[in-house]
């Protein structure tokens, strides 16, 4: 069966929900750029500036975990119109800072916001795709949180020179994508699987035959119908035999994604620079270089994802990755850790991991649990992907210059070999496959003759 897929429709959507993502990637990076400013202005040190850089993290960890819980009784579109509101006042308020304590508490309320987007942004796009294109929907989302982080790069830069308070305007000016997410909030629906959760199965008709015609629709809600006559227990669905196999998957792909390294050239490149020898305005304009190497191959994924599959990205990116952070680290035992060296391996490793990694996580991840229990089993890979985030962040300036450059770069090269053997061994290919058959892959239930149909003629 060949379904008729309203393009133009679904990507309004997917890029409706992808735009929290801009607003993720905004506020985890604008950070970077104001952190030599922000440690000047309280006087910080190597611990202080740490828990600066990872207090919206810490928030994240406890936005993604409530928001897992709320999103399968409230609804997607709530959650997200909810964030949209929050992203704005937090932003105003940690440009409007008075004190270090103030400026924490703001950063840790938009963690709250950059969680619950985390998971309820992916989760939105994965819902309203069809199979044929959810691997490019949700490359939409990564594409939206390199465009945020490249957006920040270039405040930061524009605004390096413009005083004392420069750190707080770069902060300030993410009031503007905030309201431009709540006006495209307020114009789409909810997801068709969540209406049929709650029992609106008309309405969540009428849009599955809006995104693929009826005959797409009768047959998606066929199968939205049987994944959902199992009763919805909350956690205890969690420890069916077929559903902890998956979670045991995106438990340790979270953990993994972020003990490789990426948020460290993210948050800290200007360090890393710095420590490289670089002046701060060139450490900054290397940054927006990072910034748009990041968004130019991140777009390459687009067309990659849906073509190669997830399994094998992830497999050459990780590999990709170890095989650059372990270039640096030998640079760095050959005391060759300077100069543009460094900055040709920071982009091979952000080629490998924005090309790879980033849009297959995020595509990945919402993909291998079943409807009724995606909204709880969400909560532990991106919780688990918060925490190891949170961590990473806090600790990588003093591991930088306690362990040194060659012990640090050589770990997080150690863990992205880990990061490609893992996925060999225990991740499955979730390409153009319905989210219905991957539910039944991990129970090792044979696959129904006309699931298998749509799925090969799609």
């Amino acid at each position: 069966m060949r379904d008729r897929i309203n393009l133009p429709y679904v990507l309004f959507l997917a890029v409706t929900a992808a735009t929290g993502g801009l607003l993720f990637g905004f506020d985890v990076a604008i950070i970077s750029g104001a952190g030599p400013f922000l440690l000047k202005h309280f006087e910080l040190d190597d611990l202080s500036l740490g828990i600066a850089f990872s207090s919206l993290l810490f928030g994240c960890v406890v936005g993604s975990a409530v928001a897992g819980r709320i999103t399968d009784r409230y609804g997607r579109r709530r959650i997200l119109l909810l964030v949209a509101v929050l992203f704005a006042l937090t932003s105003a308020a940690t440009g409007l800072a008075w004190s270090f304590n103030s400026f924490l508490v703001a950063r840790f309320l938009g963690g709250l916001a950059v969680g619950a987007v985390s998971l309820v942004s992916p989760m939105y796009v994965s819902e309203i795709s069809p199979p044929t294109l959810r691997g490019r929907m949700g490359t939409l989302y990564q594409m939206s949180i390199v465009t945020g982080i490249l957006v920040s790069y270039c405040i930061n830069y524009l605004l390096r020179d413009l005083g004392p308070d420069n750190w707080r305007w770069m902060f300030l000016t993410g009031v503007i994508p905030s309201v431009i997410f709540l006006l495209l909030l307020l114009l789409a629906p909810e997801t068709p699987r969540y209406l049929a959760m709650a029992g609106r199965r008309d309405e969540a008709f009428a849009i599955m035959e809006r995104i693929g015609g009826r005959a797409s629709a009768e047959f998606a809600m066929r199968e939205i119908s049987a994944s959902l006559a199992t009763p919805r227990r909350g956690w205890r669905d969690l420890l069916q035999p077929g559903i902890r196999r998956a979670l045991v998957v995106g438990f340790w792909l979270a953990i993994l994604i972020h003990f490789s390294g990426i948020n460290t050239v993210i948050d800290y490149a200007p360090a890393i620079f710095q420590s490289a020898g670089w002046k701060l305005d060139a450490a900054l304009l290397s940054t927006f270089v990072v910034g748009l190497t990041n968004f130019i191959f991140t777009a390459v994924s687009f067309w990659t994802i849906d073509r190669y599959g997830r399994r094998p990205l992830y497999i050459a990116g990780s590999a990709g990755m170890a095989v650059t952070l372990a270039a640096l680290t030998i640079a760095v035992l050959l005391g060759q850790f300077h100069g543009a060296l460094v900055l040709v391996l920071i982009l091979a490793y952000l080629v490998c991991f924005c090309s790879c990694i980033g849009p297959v996580f995020w595509t990945l991840v919402p993909e291998i649990f079943p409807n009724n229990v995606r909204g709880t089993a969400m909560i532990v890979p991106v919780l688990t992907q918060w925490i190891a985030n949170a961590i990473v962040v806090l600790l990588f300036p003093a591991a930088l210059h306690r362990l040194g450059q060659a012990a640090t770069f050589g770990f997080l090269a150690a863990v992205s070999l880990v990061q490609a053997l893992f996925t060999i061994a225990f991740v499955p290919e979730t390409k153009n496959r319905p989210l219905e058959e991957i539910e039944q892959f991990w129970t090792g239930k044979p696959l129904p003759a006309a699931a298998s149909h749509a799925a090969g003629a799609n």
